[in-house]
């Protein structure tokens, strides 16, 4: 679940870590992906490798369709056109009962293992899960590192030098938009696979909140913010679980308080800090192990030298 929740915060963090552009609604790109997937191995006989590409296709032209609005809005207005989704999408889902199943949702088959491999369903889910993982994160740090990481961050410091600069504002925020649904897509769909069961209630507001929640305290615009946010959201309400039943909103909302107040940056900016405190430390221990030891001074002599013999002078002989 972890290396999921990682994909579905790497692509968010693509359009607001790095484009700026605040988001509400990337639960909602989630459950598209999830239950394409679910509709898929329930309505058809296919494989579920085959749904992870249809998932990713249509999640991407959904936020082609989201970025069109993220031409003319930003900010809050923002972020209230993408809530506004997410909070329209459950009772849709609910709304067409004969292909969603309704609230009572669909229940799918887990992928199975092949023979050939002889490892049990969990270990093969987690491989398949493992190996979608690094390539969706593979992908997203090229594509950051591209024309395209460049042209975002110009954007976010500010369009309109952005703009002077020959960047094209309305492709790259419309991109932004679509990579960041595809991948939330592609993470919904190896929900389904994971999880086997699909339901509108799975997929409530508050699921866009703690994504976006996530990627905060994970660190935004950071590379390994999206995995730390990830273990965050995913363990931190578990552990509390485990202490009480009303525990985990608790716990959580107060973590989330205390890394905001300590570590604005999330944990990826105070894992790096520290990091750097480390090597700086194991840097000076080494100059100073470095350093020539100082030469002690010569100690005097327990007697004086003898001193000096005048030289003889040879006699002088007078004529005369």
């Amino acid at each position: 679940m972890v290396l999921l929740y990682a994909i579905a915060l790497a692509g968010l963090n693509l359009l607001v870590g790095y484009g700026g552009q605040i988001s509400l609604g990337h639960g909602a790109f989630f459950a598209v992906g999830a239950y394409t997937a679910a509709v898929m191995l329930d309505r058809f006989t296919i494989g579920h490798l085959a749904t992870l590409p249809v998932a990713a296709a249509g999640c991407f032209l959904l936020g082609l369709g989201f970025g069109v609005p993220a031409l003319r809005l930003r900010g809050l207005y923002l972020a209230l056109v993408t809530l506004a989704f997410a909070v329209f999408l459950p009772p849709l889902l609910k709304r067409f009962e004969q292909v969603t199943g309704g609230s009572m949702g669909l229940t799918v088959a887990k992928p199975q293992p092949p023979a050939w491999t002889g490892l049990a369903e969990d270990q093969w889910l987690y491989f398949l899960t493992l190996a979608v993982a690094a390539v969706a994160l593979l992908v997203i740090r090229n594509l950051l590192r591209s024309r395209v990481g460049r042209a975002l961050l110009a954007i976010r410091e500010n369009e309109s030098a952005a703009e002077v600069m020959g960047v094209k504002l309305s492709f790259y925020k419309t991109l932004a938009f679509a990579w960041s649904a595809m991948f939330a897509g592609v993470a919904g769909c190896l929900y389904t696979w994971v999880i086997g069961f699909v339901s509108p209630d799975s997929f409530s507001i508050n699921l866009s909140i703690t994504l976006l929640a996530g990627l905060v305290v994970g660190g935004l615009a950071s590379v390994y913010g999206p995995l730390l946010g990830a273990a965050f959201v995913m363990y931190v309400p578990n552990v509390a679980q485990d202490i009480s039943s009303a525990a985990p909103g608790v716990v959580f909302g107060l973590l989330i308080i205390v890394v905001m107040y300590l570590a604005p940056t999330g944990l990826a900016g105070l894992a790096g800090r520290a990091g750097h405190t480390v090597r700086r430390r194991v840097e000076r221990l080494r100059r100073t192990r470095r350093r020539p030891e100082p030469v002690p001074p010569a100690e005097p002599p327990d007697s004086p030298p003898p001193a000096p013999q005048p030289l003889a002078t040879p006699p002088t002989t007078r004529k005369g």
